[in-house]
């Protein structure tokens, strides 16, 4: 048996000129937790061109959303930015990851920190009614450059609290920070210096986060997450993996594409 399968390409979104998302259809065996990542890509001269890319839709969909960046030299952006409804990829027959709850020991609250498109897994996971029953409090802080940039911000405000299986843990247990460095906004500032000084505490009324009480995820830029790692482990916080539970993970398979 082939280790990939096709997909068909059912919607595509350009938010700005240098980041997308699409939706592909999803064959029927094939299985994620939310978090995980798989291998997409497009068929090449030889064979397929894939890289890793985290999966934004929830487990329970019928269908795979991807967000990727535009590389114009890029060897796979290059082509899956131009790509058209009814287009063919080629997609992993697996998901794997380490963005996944069960590496993470109990806690009472969820940090989810991303930048970029490193904002994609966990898209998934604050739509995975699982998150809400772990976690009394889920806070999702998406950094980026530039406002036009926070993606699906409009999906995390309007749609999702009317969403008919987690709209009501939604609108009483998420909350979303979305934070820009480059221009005017009403929150502005790096990820990791809004923890480290405890403005991002501040801003949202809750204590500064501490190992005895939370748990974090990091997605997006190498920077943002060697930052975020020495930081979280000067708070006592010690690293999950697939093998053992600890207090935060992080995904090591990529950073922002």
């Amino acid at each position: 048996m082939s280790s990939t399968q096709s997909g068909e390409v059912t919607e595509v979104h350009h938010w700005t000129e240098s980041l997308f998302s699409f939706v592909t259809t999803r064959h029927s065996g094939f299985r994620f937790r939310s978090g995980q990542f798989t291998m997409l890509g497009l068929h090449g001269p030889e064979r397929p061109i894939l890289r890793a890319y985290s999966i934004a839709s929830a487990p329970y969909e019928d269908r795979l959303e991807f967000f990727s960046i535009k590389i114009p030299d890029g060897a796979l952006t290059s082509r899956l930015q131009h790509m058209v409804l009814g287009d063919r990829v080629v997609v992993a027959r697996k998901a794997t990851g380490t963005l996944v709850l069960d590496n993470l020991l109990p806690g009472e609250r969820l940090y989810l920190f991303g930048t970029g498109t490193g904002l994609a897994p966990f898209l998934s996971i604050i739509k995975d009614p699982e998150t809400y029953e772990r976690f009394a409090q889920v806070v999702l802080v998406h950094g980026c450059r530039k406002t036009a940039e926070l993606a699906y911000g409009d999906e995390i405000i309007a749609s999702l609290p009317k969403h008919q299986l987690i709209g009501e843990a939604v609108s009483t247990q998420l909350v979303y920070h979305p934070t820009v460095t480059r221009e005017p906004f009403r929150n502005r500032g790096r990820v990791t210096d809004l923890v480290k000084n405890g403005q991002l505490s501040a801003e949202l009324r809750l204590p500064d986060v501490a190992a005895d009480s939370d748990r974090v995820m990091l997605c997006g830029g190498s920077e943002m997450l060697r930052d975020m790692r020495q930081l979280l482990e000067a708070r006592g916080f010690i690293e999950g993996s697939c093998a053992e539970a600890g207090h935060y993970v992080l995904e090591k398979a990529f950073v922002e594409r």
